[in-house]
């Protein structure tokens, strides 16, 4: 099964990749890597990631990686990364949509 992140999953992690290197650029780029990295095992169990509390729908999950959620939907061939968001911040209709 292929990995397909949204071009608003990326823009969150860069966003926010962009925020932590004010303070801390070698930190901000190794949180980069480590939010796409952990969802390489999606590959092979796309169920690892527990259901999204707010939908309660068995397709929607999320990785939890240090303060952040990784928001994903598991489709028939692929699997979609919807959004990053840290853990404080709601979840919108826009991060969501596929």
């Amino acid at each position: 099964m292929e990995i397909e992140w949204s071009p608003l999953a990326i823009e969150r992690v860069i966003e926010m990749a962009e925020y932590i290197a004010l303070d801390k650029p070698d930190v901000a780029m190794q949180w980069a890597n480590d939010i796409f990295d952990s969802t390489d095992k999606l590959m092979e169990h796309p169920r690892s990631g527990r259901i999204v509390p707010e939908i309660q729908e068995d397709d929607y999950r999320e990785l939890i990686e240090g303060n952040y959620r990784i928001i994903y939907l598991i489709g028939v061939s692929k699997i979609s990364v919807l959004t990053v968001r840290h853990g404080k911040q709601l979840l919108s209709v826009e991060d969501l949509t596929p």
